[in-house]
Protein backbone atom coordinates (compact mmCIF):
# COMPACT_ATOMS: atom_id res chain seq x y z
CA UNK A 1 0.00 0.00 0.00
CA UNK A 2 0.86 3.83 0.32
CA UNK A 3 3.45 4.83 2.84
CA UNK A 4 1.79 8.11 4.10
CA UNK A 5 3.76 11.25 6.09
CA UNK A 6 1.36 13.84 6.78
CA UNK A 7 2.87 17.41 6.62
CA UNK A 8 0.73 19.72 7.43
CA UNK A 9 -3.42 20.10 8.93
CA UNK A 10 -5.64 18.47 6.93
CA UNK A 11 -3.42 19.19 3.32
CA UNK A 12 -0.45 17.50 1.94
CA UNK A 13 0.33 13.59 2.04
CA UNK A 14 3.86 12.06 0.61
CA UNK A 15 3.30 8.89 -0.79
CA UNK A 16 5.77 5.47 -1.10
CA UNK A 17 4.14 2.49 -1.99
CA UNK A 18 3.78 -0.16 -0.39
CA UNK A 19 6.02 -2.65 -2.11
CA UNK A 20 8.32 0.16 -3.68
CA UNK A 21 11.72 -1.09 -2.59
CA UNK A 22 12.51 2.62 -2.04
CA UNK A 23 10.81 3.67 0.77
CA UNK A 24 12.69 4.42 3.42
CA UNK A 25 12.65 6.50 6.87
CA UNK A 26 15.39 8.32 9.00
CA UNK A 27 15.78 5.18 11.11
CA UNK A 28 18.99 2.63 11.74
CA UNK A 29 18.18 -0.52 10.08
CA UNK A 30 19.47 -4.35 11.38
CA UNK A 31 19.86 -7.73 8.80
CA UNK A 32 18.58 -10.70 10.08
CA UNK A 33 19.71 -14.40 9.48
CA UNK A 34 16.96 -15.46 8.75
CA UNK A 35 16.84 -16.51 4.74
CA UNK A 36 15.86 -19.61 4.62
CA UNK A 37 12.74 -20.21 2.32
CA UNK A 38 11.82 -23.79 3.39
CA UNK A 39 8.48 -22.78 6.25
CA UNK A 40 7.43 -24.72 9.29
CA UNK A 41 4.27 -26.28 8.31
CA UNK A 42 3.84 -27.73 11.90
CA UNK A 43 0.37 -26.73 13.21
CA UNK A 44 0.27 -26.18 16.91
CA UNK A 45 -2.61 -27.17 19.08
CA UNK A 46 -2.09 -25.12 21.71
CA UNK A 47 -3.15 -21.25 22.03
CA UNK A 48 -6.21 -20.07 21.03
CA UNK A 49 -7.77 -18.09 17.81
CA UNK A 50 -10.61 -16.50 19.88
CA UNK A 51 -9.18 -13.16 19.60
CA UNK A 52 -8.51 -13.25 15.48
CA UNK A 53 -10.26 -11.14 13.13
CA UNK A 54 -9.91 -10.79 9.55
CA UNK A 55 -10.39 -7.12 8.03
CA UNK A 56 -9.59 -5.61 4.34
CA UNK A 57 -6.80 -2.94 4.36
CA UNK A 58 -8.09 -0.43 1.99
CA UNK A 59 -5.48 0.34 -0.26
CA UNK A 60 -6.98 -2.94 -1.97
CA UNK A 61 -9.29 -1.14 -3.10
CA UNK A 62 -7.65 2.37 -3.97
CA UNK A 63 -8.58 2.43 -7.34
CA UNK A 64 -12.40 3.69 -5.89
CA UNK A 65 -13.50 6.17 -3.51
CA UNK A 66 -13.78 5.19 0.43
CA UNK A 67 -17.65 4.63 -0.22
CA UNK A 68 -17.11 2.35 -2.91
CA UNK A 69 -14.05 0.07 -1.23
CA UNK A 70 -16.78 -0.16 1.57
CA UNK A 71 -19.43 -1.71 -0.40
CA UNK A 72 -17.05 -4.13 -1.59
CA UNK A 73 -15.62 -4.96 2.21
CA UNK A 74 -19.46 -5.78 3.07
CA UNK A 75 -20.28 -7.63 -0.50
CA UNK A 76 -17.09 -9.61 1.02
CA UNK A 77 -18.69 -10.73 4.06
CA UNK A 78 -15.80 -8.73 5.80
CA UNK A 79 -16.90 -6.44 8.90
CA UNK A 80 -13.62 -4.67 10.04
CA UNK A 81 -11.33 -2.49 7.87
CA UNK A 82 -7.73 -0.94 8.00
CA UNK A 83 -8.19 2.55 6.66
CA UNK A 84 -5.68 4.45 4.72
CA UNK A 85 -4.76 8.17 4.44
CA UNK A 86 -5.25 9.91 1.09
CA UNK A 87 -8.59 7.96 -0.15
CA UNK A 88 -11.30 9.62 -1.66
CA UNK A 89 -14.13 9.40 0.10
CA UNK A 90 -17.09 9.55 -2.40
CA UNK A 91 -20.74 8.90 -1.51
CA UNK A 92 -21.21 13.13 -1.42
CA UNK A 93 -18.46 13.34 1.26
CA UNK A 94 -15.63 15.89 0.05
CA UNK A 95 -11.90 15.45 0.56
CA UNK A 96 -9.76 12.26 1.39
CA UNK A 97 -9.82 10.37 4.56
CA UNK A 98 -7.28 11.61 7.06
CA UNK A 99 -6.94 13.91 9.79
CA UNK A 100 -7.75 17.22 7.62
CA UNK A 101 -11.63 15.44 7.59
CA UNK A 102 -14.26 18.45 8.62
CA UNK A 103 -16.38 17.46 11.47
CA UNK A 104 -19.36 17.38 9.00
CA UNK A 105 -17.40 15.07 6.77
CA UNK A 106 -16.89 12.56 9.65
CA UNK A 107 -20.02 12.64 11.02
CA UNK A 108 -21.49 11.37 7.49
CA UNK A 109 -18.68 8.87 7.41
CA UNK A 110 -19.69 7.20 10.70
CA UNK A 111 -22.76 7.35 9.62
CA UNK A 112 -22.05 5.11 6.88
CA UNK A 113 -19.37 2.90 8.35
CA UNK A 114 -22.74 2.47 11.01
CA UNK A 115 -25.12 2.06 8.26
CA UNK A 116 -22.96 -0.84 6.97
CA UNK A 117 -22.09 -2.55 10.21
CA UNK A 118 -18.59 -2.07 9.27
CA UNK A 119 -15.82 -0.52 11.40
CA UNK A 120 -12.77 1.09 11.38
CA UNK A 121 -9.69 -0.94 13.15
CA UNK A 122 -6.55 0.66 12.29
CA UNK A 123 -5.57 2.82 9.65
CA UNK A 124 -2.13 3.34 8.01
CA UNK A 125 0.76 3.34 7.03
CA UNK A 126 1.81 6.83 8.10
CA UNK A 127 4.94 8.54 9.25
CA UNK A 128 4.23 11.39 10.68
CA UNK A 129 6.98 14.00 10.46
CA UNK A 130 6.79 15.50 14.21
CA UNK A 131 4.92 15.35 18.04
CA UNK A 132 1.92 17.83 16.28
CA UNK A 133 0.98 15.33 13.48
CA UNK A 134 1.23 12.51 15.77
CA UNK A 135 -1.65 13.87 18.02
CA UNK A 136 -3.68 14.65 15.22
CA UNK A 137 -3.35 11.19 14.05
CA UNK A 138 -3.93 9.50 17.55
CA UNK A 139 -6.98 12.05 17.70
CA UNK A 140 -8.39 10.52 14.73
CA UNK A 141 -7.75 7.40 15.77
CA UNK A 142 -9.62 7.96 19.18
CA UNK A 143 -12.77 9.58 17.65
CA UNK A 144 -12.96 6.60 15.15
CA UNK A 145 -12.48 4.36 18.20
CA UNK A 146 -9.26 2.70 16.37
CA UNK A 147 -6.90 -0.28 18.60
CA UNK A 148 -3.65 0.62 16.31
CA UNK A 149 -2.36 3.10 13.95
CA UNK A 150 -0.26 1.46 11.63
CA UNK A 151 3.24 3.57 10.50
CA UNK A 152 7.02 3.54 10.75
CA UNK A 153 7.78 5.92 13.15
CA UNK A 154 11.45 7.67 12.83
CA UNK A 155 13.76 6.52 15.25
CA UNK A 156 14.31 9.52 17.20
CA UNK A 157 10.39 9.60 17.68
CA UNK A 158 9.75 6.40 19.54
CA UNK A 159 9.97 7.22 22.95
CA UNK A 160 7.47 10.23 22.13
CA UNK A 161 5.43 7.85 20.53
CA UNK A 162 5.16 5.12 22.66
CA UNK A 163 4.12 8.07 25.55
CA UNK A 164 1.13 9.73 22.61
CA UNK A 165 0.30 5.95 21.97
CA UNK A 166 -0.21 4.96 26.17
CA UNK A 167 -1.98 8.38 26.95
CA UNK A 168 -4.20 7.41 23.73
CA UNK A 169 -4.95 4.01 24.56
CA UNK A 170 -4.03 3.22 20.97
CA UNK A 171 -1.42 0.93 20.02
CA UNK A 172 1.34 1.40 17.23
CA UNK A 173 2.17 -0.66 14.88
CA UNK A 174 5.09 -0.85 12.80
CA UNK A 175 5.00 -2.29 9.40
CA UNK A 176 7.78 -4.01 7.09
CA UNK A 177 8.53 -2.61 4.02
CA UNK A 178 10.88 -4.33 1.08
CA UNK A 179 14.15 -3.36 1.43
CA UNK A 180 16.11 -1.17 1.72
CA UNK A 181 13.10 0.31 4.13
CA UNK A 182 14.66 0.59 7.43
CA UNK A 183 12.31 -1.59 9.08
CA UNK A 184 12.75 -4.70 6.34
CA UNK A 185 13.92 -6.87 9.11
CA UNK A 186 11.70 -8.15 12.25
CA UNK A 187 15.38 -7.12 14.27
CA UNK A 188 14.52 -3.83 13.68
CA UNK A 189 10.72 -3.99 14.61
CA UNK A 190 11.95 -5.37 17.54
CA UNK A 191 14.50 -2.96 18.55
CA UNK A 192 11.51 -0.54 18.72
CA UNK A 193 9.54 -2.33 21.01
CA UNK A 194 12.21 -2.73 23.63
CA UNK A 195 11.03 -0.37 26.70
CA UNK A 196 8.27 0.69 24.26
CA UNK A 197 5.20 -1.39 25.57
CA UNK A 198 2.55 0.46 23.06
CA UNK A 199 4.86 -0.23 19.87
CA UNK A 200 4.57 -3.39 18.27
CA UNK A 201 4.58 -5.04 14.77
CA UNK A 202 1.98 -5.28 11.44
CA UNK A 203 3.64 -7.94 10.39
CA UNK A 204 3.43 -7.83 6.53
CA UNK A 205 3.85 -11.49 6.10
CA UNK A 206 4.27 -11.20 2.59
CA UNK A 207 7.03 -8.48 2.31
CA UNK A 208 8.78 -10.24 4.66
CA UNK A 209 9.27 -13.31 1.91
CA UNK A 210 10.28 -10.67 -0.25
CA UNK A 211 12.94 -9.75 2.26
CA UNK A 212 13.81 -13.06 2.24
CA UNK A 213 13.20 -13.72 5.53
CA UNK A 214 10.98 -16.76 6.35
CA UNK A 215 7.10 -15.28 7.89
CA UNK A 216 6.90 -17.78 10.94
CA UNK A 217 10.70 -16.84 12.00
CA UNK A 218 10.08 -13.46 12.03
CA UNK A 219 6.38 -14.14 13.95
CA UNK A 220 8.62 -16.06 16.54
CA UNK A 221 10.92 -13.39 16.81
CA UNK A 222 8.69 -11.07 17.80
CA UNK A 223 6.44 -13.21 19.41
CA UNK A 224 4.68 -10.65 22.39
CA UNK A 225 4.91 -7.41 20.08
CA UNK A 226 2.15 -8.30 16.99
CA UNK A 227 -0.56 -6.01 16.66
CA UNK A 228 -1.67 -6.63 13.66
CA UNK A 229 -1.10 -8.63 10.26
CA UNK A 230 -1.16 -8.00 6.45
CA UNK A 231 -2.36 -10.91 4.48
CA UNK A 232 -0.45 -10.99 1.19
CA UNK A 233 0.98 -13.71 -0.76
CA UNK A 234 3.58 -13.27 -3.65
CA UNK A 235 5.16 -15.50 -6.53
CA UNK A 236 8.95 -15.73 -5.49
CA UNK A 237 10.66 -15.94 -2.40
CA UNK A 238 13.60 -13.26 -1.88
CA UNK A 239 12.40 -10.98 -4.42
CA UNK A 240 11.57 -7.45 -3.67
CA UNK A 241 10.07 -7.11 -6.75
CA UNK A 242 7.94 -10.06 -6.40
CA UNK A 243 3.96 -10.02 -7.82
CA UNK A 244 1.21 -10.55 -5.57
CA UNK A 245 -1.13 -13.12 -6.21
CA UNK A 246 -4.09 -14.86 -4.10
CA UNK A 247 -3.26 -15.78 -0.91
CA UNK A 248 -2.27 -19.56 -0.81
CA UNK A 249 -1.92 -19.13 -4.32
CA UNK A 250 2.13 -18.31 -4.03
CA UNK A 251 5.21 -19.10 -2.11
CA UNK A 252 3.58 -18.75 1.52
CA UNK A 253 3.06 -21.37 3.90
CA UNK A 254 -0.41 -19.91 5.38
CA UNK A 255 -0.79 -23.17 7.29
CA UNK A 256 2.11 -22.25 9.50
CA UNK A 257 1.45 -18.73 9.97
CA UNK A 258 -2.19 -19.66 10.99
CA UNK A 259 -0.80 -22.34 13.22
CA UNK A 260 2.83 -19.36 14.92
CA UNK A 261 -0.24 -17.07 15.63
CA UNK A 262 -2.71 -18.92 17.25
CA UNK A 263 0.44 -20.87 19.42
CA UNK A 264 1.21 -16.95 20.58
CA UNK A 265 -2.70 -16.29 21.23
CA UNK A 266 -2.64 -13.38 18.57
CA UNK A 267 -5.34 -10.99 19.42
CA UNK A 268 -6.01 -8.69 16.41
CA UNK A 269 -6.68 -7.94 12.87
CA UNK A 270 -5.18 -10.06 9.75
CA UNK A 271 -5.99 -7.63 6.82
CA UNK A 272 -6.11 -8.86 3.47
CA UNK A 273 -3.56 -7.08 1.40
CA UNK A 274 -4.35 -7.75 -2.27
CA UNK A 275 -2.16 -5.57 -4.49
CA UNK A 276 -2.99 -6.70 -8.07
CA UNK A 277 -5.95 -6.96 -10.35
CA UNK A 278 -6.75 -3.71 -8.86
CA UNK A 279 -9.89 -2.60 -10.68
CA UNK A 280 -11.48 -6.45 -10.38
CA UNK A 281 -10.20 -7.74 -7.23
CA UNK A 282 -13.25 -8.10 -5.24
CA UNK A 283 -13.38 -12.17 -6.19
CA UNK A 284 -9.28 -12.37 -5.02
CA UNK A 285 -10.65 -11.27 -1.63
CA UNK A 286 -13.45 -13.19 -1.40
CA UNK A 287 -11.34 -16.28 -1.88
CA UNK A 288 -8.80 -15.10 0.51
CA UNK A 289 -11.59 -14.69 2.98
CA UNK A 290 -12.54 -18.36 2.48
CA UNK A 291 -9.10 -19.58 2.54
CA UNK A 292 -8.56 -17.72 5.70
CA UNK A 293 -12.09 -19.06 7.12
CA UNK A 294 -11.29 -23.05 6.01
CA UNK A 295 -7.45 -22.88 7.97
CA UNK A 296 -9.17 -21.46 11.17
CA UNK A 297 -11.65 -23.78 11.40
CA UNK A 298 -9.31 -26.51 11.01
CA UNK A 299 -7.25 -25.18 13.98
CA UNK A 300 -10.50 -25.00 16.01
Amino acid sequence: MKLIAPLMFGCMLVFAACNNSSSTTNTDSTSTDSTNNSMDTTASSSGSTDGFKLGVQMWTFRMFTFAEALDKVDSAGIKNIEAFWGQKLGDGMSGEFGAGMSADTRAKLKKLLQDKGLQIVAMGVIVPKDKAEWIKAFDLAKEFGLSYITAEPIKTQWDMVDSLAGAYGIKVAIHDHPKPNVYWSPDSVLAATQGHPNIGSCADVGHWARNGVNPVDALKELQGHIFGVHLKDIVKFNDTEAADTVVAKGVIDFPAIFAELKRQNFNGMLSIEHESNWYHSLPDVIATKNYYDEQIANLK
